[in-house]
């Protein structure tokens, strides 16, 4: 066939030299045994490219290829391992018979069964995937499969060649039989054992080996020859001058040739090189000495030290450092300097400059920057001194940085910013109580020796904890920092203004004349604070209660006078805040019995001595009880029945104010769902909130944690808030109303009136109800304002579809004017007064109120 004939004929140049003859002459035969012409294309195409000198001849079959060989006897033979006509096994015999000298290559697929290993030990010489057959491979593995067959042939008939070689080699080469006694040894072998031509021939390898090493290394020798491995090891010859080498012996095993089937033995003197090693580890051994002296040194040194490379990674602690900085050395190794020397300016509060950075950029030594503060492991904070230095290898490059640090605190030139530190806030700057105790000490020395007076201010923000809890305590300092400097701003230079912790503050007057001296900077301080403070996007107002002693009237040492400003500001606080008032006598006896109070209200909610009463609401169109307010009672076995007036002051004081608010809140839900149970119709009840307790955050979860526990349905709740609490911090009121109603609780604003709600605020508000307090019900029958203020709140209700409840009535001329105005409900003596849970609890029959 066509395809046939080309692949007979076609010859390719050869691209080995520029002799042409010569490229002629080294044209080799190819035979390829393939039943595919596509794939019989593929060889010829891959031959025909530049690298190839062949003459390819294809056969389809096994049979046909047979007939070729008898005529002439290729260099290499293509056999497809697949072909249809004959098992490989036997094509492979038949063409070894045929042609013993001639290079067979088996041909297969990807995808055939794995016959390597078996067609390698019926006498082919290569295998090769079918799909490798390309341009560039195929005549580079018949050129290798050539050279190997000629490299073969020059072994075998090239001994003496051979010999010429290993005898010129540098290393030492030993030819031995299977049992290991010697046949063959170069003059590099003899050189090293120190021993004349011909050497060891007739004598085992190991007779040259040090006594004491033979044992071992001829039993490894043993060992490696069964399991048909390369035997490696390194061991002493005794030379006959009596000097001990070093080798490293290396044998493997051959087939034919020179030992007929024995092991040729590398063996290289490697005294000078163990002679290094032996001295490296002296060196070694130096520097580690060096090094542990090194580190007790300075793990013994008051300084801290810390290294590290030039990316500003850490590589050394010493104990010092570890305990400044918080990291143990381990965990800090290899870990980024910022990570475990994170520095601060203890006055911005901004990140301070990188000293170890600076050293190696600017190649000297930099000391830390004033002010410099290290945020220690557990976020502590450790004011830090010193200096930072470039390391230097020994061609002067720059390789990493050391910082020594100390704490600051030790050192004498932080002594006098110690002792301004420990007199002053750090906060605001003023002066802290123990400032204040030797100023005032001093005053009241000065006021005995000149016969003047002394005037003591204790002042406490009114409300301040509500806009610290809900906006945060970030934006609460910044407003004591601005307080702070409002009181500065009020005060003559002699005096002092002191920070007592918290929200409260301490004005020192050192010298007035006469009382009416410190009632004018009283009320010049008033003034100041009250005026609004922009903090951010908040504008906020506060306000403050003063309480005001003097020296010699209400106290003639530090402690009695600041005592008795304390019981004054209380005071002026408990009648109305935003104001002040001088200390009298008698408001120690008040204080005593407020510290009582405080003591028996713990006690009574330890003791269950707290309850409920309940005031109905009227439907004023129906004439029906609408719903009820919840007010809380204690009886104290001393003083009796305590009105709410004497003891919520003392519990929002004291801290008690929200666990009392709990109790009420738990205790109503309770009452409203067991008289359910018992077959009741129940109404609607509401509870007070105080601001502390709308600034809770946590408020619409312990709500809800209580509804769960007691199973009431949540629209029998009803949660009423003042409108100063409201205003305190809107945003924060608005996010609270809107989780509480979407609890389903109904919401009202207690008080409507009394305070400073605008509109804007109200509509953000997601309110029910308004309760018109009751100072305008009172005088609204004789006061026309109070009424005409009444008609606006119940319009405004109206117009934002709010129920209106009037609290406080107690006529039926109030009633009849409420009526006619369309308010919604009533509160008050008029219909009932608060009533004990069980009378309150008949109320609720079906004849329940007439």
């Amino acid at each position: 066939m066509e395809l046939e004939t080309i692949l007979q004929t076609r010859s390719m140049p050869i691209i080995t030299s520029n002799n042409a003859e010569r490229r002629k002459d080294a044209i080799r035969h190819v035979l390829l045994i393939e039943d595919e012409p596509q794939q019989a294309r593929q060889v010829m195409a891959a031959l025909v490219s530049p690298l190839g000198r062949f003459r390819l001849e294809w056969r389809q079959s096994l049979g046909d290829a047979e007939a070729a060989l008898s005529q002439d006897i290729p260099d290499i033979i293509l056999l497809d391992l697949t072909l249809p006509d004959t098992f490989w096994a036997h094509a492979l015999d038949r063409l070894v018979a045929a042609a013993p000298h001639a290079i067979i290559i088996g041909l297969s697929d990807p995808q055939d069964p794995p016959i390597q290993h078996e067609v390698m030990q019926r006498g082919i010489h290569d295998f090769l995937f079918k799909c490798h057959l390309d341009g560039y491979w195929l005549p580079r593995a018949l050129e290798t499969a050539l050279g190997h067959k000629a490299t073969m042939a020059a072994l075998r008939h090239g001994d003496e060649r051979f010999r010429r070689m290993i005898d010129a080699s540098p290393i030492g080469t030993l030819v031995i039989d299977s049992q290991g006694y010697c046949l063959y040894s170069n003059p590099a072998y003899q050189r090293i054992t120190g021993q004349s031509a011909p050497y060891g021939v007739g004598d085992h390898w190991s007779l040259p080996i040090h006594p004491e090493d033979r044992p071992w290394l001829r039993q490894a020798w043993a060992r490696a020859k069964s399991h048909q491995q390369p035997f490696h090891a390194e061991a002493r010859m005794v030379r006959p001058d009596h000097r001990t080498v070093w080798v490293r012996i290396n044998s493997g095993t051959v087939q034919g040739g020179l030992c007929h089937e024995g092991e040729v033995q590398t063996v290289e003197d490697i005294t000078e090189q163990k002679a290094n090693d032996a001295r490296l580890r002296d060196t070694e051994a130096a520097l580690h000495a060096a090094a542990q002296w090194a580190q007790v040194t300075l793990n013994s040194i008051g300084d801290a030290v810390l290294t590290t490379d030039r990316d500003n990674r850490v590589t050394y602690l010493n104990r010092m450092a570890e305990r400044l900085t918080g990291w143990s050395s381990p965990d800090a190794i290899d870990k980024p300097l910022a990570q475990v020397f994170p520095l601060i300016n203890g006055q911005t509060l901004q990140g301070a400059t990188n000293p170890a950075q600076q050293a190696m950029e600017e190649n000297r030594t930099v000391g830390f920057t004033m002010n410099c503060v290290l945020i220690r492991q557990d976020g502590s904070q450790l004011e830090i001194e010193d200096s930072a230095a470039p390391i230097h290898d020994r061609n002067g490059r720059v390789t990493g940085a050391v910082i020594v640090f100390h704490d600051a605190c030790q050192s004498p030139t932080q002594s006098a910013k110690l002792a301004y530190q420990a007199q002053h806030d750090a906060l605001t700057g003023l002066p802290n109580r123990v400032l204040l105790s030797e100023r005032l000490t001093r005053a009241i020395g000065l006021a005995h020796r000149h016969q003047h007076q002394v005037a003591l201010m204790y002042l406490d923000l009114d409300a301040f904890k509500p806009i610290n809890d809900s906006l945060g305590h970030a934006l609460g300092d910044r407003l004591l920092q601005s307080v702070a400097s409002r009181l500065s701003d009020c005060i003559r230079d002699t005096d002092t203004v002191c920070r007592q912790g918290g929200d409260e503050f301490v004005v020192l007057l050192s010298e007035i004349e006469k009382p009416q001296d410190a009632a004018r900077i009283a009320e010049k301080i008033l003034g100041a604070l009250a005026e609004p403070y922009r903090i951010g996007n908040h504008e906020l107002r506060i306000t403050t209660s003063i309480g005001i002693s003097l020296y010699p009237d209400d106290g003639t040492d530090d402690n009695t006078l600041l005592h008795n400003a304390d019981t004054a500001m209380y005071h002026s606080k408990k009648s109305g805040r935003n104001h002040y008032q001088f200390f009298r006598a008698d408001m120690n006896a008040l204080m005593m019995q407020r510290s009582y109070i405080e003591a028996q209200l713990h006690r009574a909610l330890e003791e269950d001595a707290i309850f409920l009463d309940f005031q109905p609401r009227i439907d004023i169109a129906t004439g029906d009880m609408c719903s009820a307010e919840a007010l809380i009672r204690w009886r104290d076995p001393t003083l009796g029945l305590m009105p709410p007036p004497s003891f919520l002051p003392v519990a929002e004081a004291c801290g008690l104010i929200v666990p009392l608010g709990h109790w009420v809140l738990r205790e109503a839900c309770r009452r409203l769902q067991a008289w359910r149970e018992e077959g009741v119709d129940i109404v609607p009840i509401a509870v007070n909130m105080s601001a502390i307790e709308l600034s809770d955050k946590t408020l619409p979860t312990r709500i809800a944690d209580i509804l769960a526990e007691t199973g009431l349905d949540a629209r029998f709740l009803e949660l009423e808030v003042t409108e100063s609490s409201l205003m305190h911090h809107t945003n924060a009121s608005v996010s609270t109303l809107v989780e509480l109603n979407a609890l389903g609780l109904r919401i009202a604003i207690d008080d409507f009136g009394a305070g400073d709600t605008s509109l804007k605020h109200l509509k953000r508000f997601p309110i029910d109800a308004l309760n018109i307090a009751p100072c305008f019900v009172h005088d609204m029958t004789g006061n026309p304002d109070d009424a005409r203020f009444i008609k606006a709140i119940i319009t405004l209700g109206q117009n934002l579809s709010l129920n209106v409840i009037a609290k406080g009535v107690e006529t039926q001329a109030q009633l009849d004017h409420l009526t006619s105005q369309g308010c919604d409900g009533a509160q008050g003596f008029l219909f009932s007064r608060p009533l004990p849970a069980a009378d309150f609890q008949k109320l609720l029959s079906p004849a329940r109120y007439a």
